[in-house]
């Protein structure tokens, strides 16, 4: 399994000051409103720290930061002041901005040991287990490192110094138990998205379908609850899944269906929800070629199948007692003499037949025959698909939310409401019939694309017609997975969305 760091997280609930550390976290709202946690800290250095921030003009606007070192009579050796913003605004989203730049700042200068009071604000009325969950999820973005390909010199100076966090929870009501819950909760979503974020961003002549297959038997490896079954070429071919193929026909890689069931402990009996990802270690678009520019940011057009590994990683973390089975349909879309070709028709799975227009809709047709393989062999009680499907999301959408498509709206809900807990949000698109029409064939069942408009919700129509009376939802992260630019790299998203339902699904909400 590709590596990743543990950290070690405590609660302290008097007295953080007596504690060895090299940096003490203080929150100041706008107009040098100081926190409970910094008043009390305020009092014991007599009054230096809030003489010392009105000396500096330090307002305490959101996102402003300050690092100086400790005062007599505090055990830290730095002092890292952290803008909170207008008080009366203060809520989730600012909070978890809030982590993220002390963590970050934290991470940077090389810090070993922080005291973290930031979890002892109550203002907001913003539940304590889920602040200190969100605190761990920040600090492992913080240390997020991608290492696997640097050479063993580079990769030890990139390796992130931080070891252990303190949470000061000073006066807050919760429970030992509840504290060491959402600490738990929160490191398992992390390793997950860390998982998701490595796989995603390593390069397609490593992370090919036979890689994620190994990757997905070491997760096996790690659990017994986990059962794996891997489908060849030979086996998806004699199996019917023939556009799936059709997409890896250019390719000297050859595909997979890697197909992961987890049955948790306790788990009730019955048929079990299913998530399926778009693996497609790389898309060069095929015969309908993609533009050379930022094409090897096509690397992550398998994020959906990374999420749904990385998910599945987080479940087994937190052992939750529930029976899923995670697909992921892998293949690289490349042109070659073999390669598909527009105009072929392709009979799926289903026994519906597409005449693939463009070749570089090819996530489409690895889905389509992956839910029919799911809904044939474990008839699951819900469909839940990850892919970077369409372009067309991302100009609809741009990079904040991930699209949701479903066709039960209790599904949807929930998921928006997961994706809100989790602060990887969902904005829910029409899946309506008139949309249909778009994906008329005059030699096919129909196509695998429409015109130029609503590319994201034809998409979604396309896979809807290989779901039978089944919940399904559809999440189209083309912009959410990754970042291009100097932040170049996967996300991890949509691992926190996915476990959150999958915790709330088990009762467990933090």
């Amino acid at each position: 399994m590709l590596a990743i760091k543990r950290l070690q997280f405590t609660t302290i609930r008097h007295n953080p000051e007596t504690i060895l550390a090299d940096t003490l976290v203080l929150g100041v709202y706008e107009g040098r409103h100081l926190t409970e946690p910094a008043q009390r800290v305020d009092r014991l250095v007599q009054r230096k720290l809030s003489a010392f921030l009105a000396d500096r003009a330090f307002e305490g606007r959101m996102g402003q930061m300050m690092s100086f070192m400790g005062f007599p009579g505090l055990k830290a050796q730095e002092i890292l002041i952290i803008g909170l913003g207008v008080r009366d605004k203060w809520n989730r989203a600012q909070f978890r901005k809030a982590q993220s730049t002390a963590m970050e700042y934290s991470a940077r200068t090389g810090s070993r040991t922080i005291i973290n009071t930031l979890t002892a604000i109550t203002e907001g009325d913003i539940p304590a287990a889920w602040r200190i969950r969100h605190a761990v999820e920040a600090t492992y973005q913080a240390i997020y490192r991608f290492t696997e390909c640097l050479g063993k010199n580079s990769k030890k100076s990139h390796a992130p110094r931080l070891e252990r966090v303190h949470f000061v929870l000073t006066d807050i009501k919760i429970s030992d138990a509840d504290a060491r819950s959402a600490i738990a909760s929160g490191s398992a979503i992390a390793q997950g998205v860390f998982l998701c974020r490595n796989l995603a961003n390593l390069p397609p002549n490593i992370a090919t379908p036979r890689f994620l297959a190994a990757e997905a038997r070491k997760l096996v490896q790690s659990d017994p609850r986990f059962k794996l079954k891997v489908l060849t070429e030979r086996e998806l071919k004699r199996g019917g899944l023939n556009a799936l193929m059709a997409v890896s026909q250019g390719s000297h890689e050859p595909p997979r269906l890697i197909v992961l069931e987890y049955r948790g402990p306790r788990c009730s009996p019955g048929n079990p929800i299913a998530l399926i990802g778009k693996g497609i270690t790389f898309d060069s678009g095929g015969i309908s070629i993609k533009p050379a520019a930022a094409m090897d940011e096509m690397k992550f057009d398998m994020c959906g199948a990374a999420s749904v590994l990385g998910t599945l990683k987080t479940v087994s973390e937190l052992k939750l007692p529930l029976h899923i089975v995670g697909v992921v349909a892998a293949a690289e879309n490349m042109p070659g003499g073999g390669a598909v070709k527009p105009a072929d028709i392709v009979q799926t799975l289903s026994g519906q037949t597409v005449e693939i227009l463009n070749t570089d809709a090819e996530g489409r047709l690895v889905l389509c025959d992956a839910m029919t393989y799911t809904q044939n062999h474990y008839q699951p009680q819900v469909i839940i698909d990850a892919a970077t499907l369409t372009g067309a999301c991302v100009v609809a959408l741009g990079h904040h939310p991930s699209g949701l498509f479903a066709n039960n709206d209790t599904l949807a809900q929930e998921l928006e409401h997961a994706g809100k807990e989790a602060l990887d949000p969902v904005w829910r698109l029409p899946l309506w019939d008139e949309y249909q029409d778009s994906l008329k064939s005059n030699f096919a069942d129909f196509a695998n694309v429409g015109g130029r408009d609503a590319g994201a919700i034809t998409a979604a129509c396309f896979l809807w017609r290989f779901v039978s009376r089944v919940p399904w939802a559809h999440l189209d992260i083309a912009g959410t997975a990754w970042k291009s630019g100097n932040e170049k790299g996967a996300t991890g998203r949509p691992v926190p969305l996915l476990a959150q339902y999958l915790m709330t699904r088990a009762g467990r909400n933090s």
